[in-house]
């Protein structure tokens, strides 16, 4: 927890992100709809929960697009599938919200911090942006300065995606940042919004591309 000498500490962004989650998953309910392709908010809850507490399903996160990793990633969705269809889905947000067990990786504070801001942060959005009448949120300088230094490798991976480099430009500041080489395209816009662009949200992030 970051600590002010002008006011109260404030909780570091990716335990604020978890917390803004969960309320939003429970307030909606288990049926409401999200930007994740077949997806609503009953699959993102038990996605969340298995992905930061059974390694056994964790592996195949991230390797669904590449042919050894299929079999993997079925695993991973089938555990996924268990758990939302066996437990209740207040316990599966009670679990959420509550964190991983002591003995995962993920509870420790600087893995929990670099494994799960981007990915709270991003599927926080993928909830709030598939509801009508959604908004962008307004985040502080710090918390978008911490969401650009995470853009790296989900700017590599569009990058490969797009076939050719990308130049990444903050809207906020001006800061830029190249992944690939000779970038053909531009993508401008807040850290936030350049991040869910690069993860695939094309549809919904804000950003300009030249």
């Amino acid at each position: 927890m970051t600590t002010s000498s002008r006011g109260p500490a404030v909780p570091p962004l990716v335990d604020r992100e978890r917390a803004a989650l969960a309320d939003l998953l429970a307030d909606l309910g288990p049926a409401a709809a999200t930007c994740c392709a077949g997806w609503d908010t009953a699959h993102l809850a038990a996605h969340l929960v298995v992905r930061e507490g059974r390694p056994d399903a964790g592996v195949g996160y991230g390797f669904e697009q590449l042919p050894f990793g299929r079999r993997i990633a079925a695993w991973s969705h089938a555990v996924e599938d268990r758990l939302r269809t066996s437990t209740p889905y207040p316990e599966i947000i009670a679990r959420l919200r509550s964190g991983p067990p002591v003995w995962m990786p993920f509870a420790w504070p600087v893995v929990g911090r670099l494994a799960n801001t981007t990915e709270f942060a991003i599927h926080h959005e993928d909830v709030r942006r598939a509801q009508p009448g959604w908004v962008p949120r307004e985040l502080s300088r710090t918390d978008q300065d911490e969401l650009w230094r995470s853009l790296g490798w989900f700017g590599r991976a569009a990058a490969m995606r797009s076939g050719g480099g990308l130049r990444f430009r903050r809207s906020d500041s001006g800061a830029e940042r190249v992944a690939g080489r000779s970038p053909a395209k531009t993508v401008a816009g807040e850290p936030l919004e350049l991040l869910l662009w690069a993860s695939g949200r094309t549809d919904v992030a804000d950003v300009d591309v030249t």
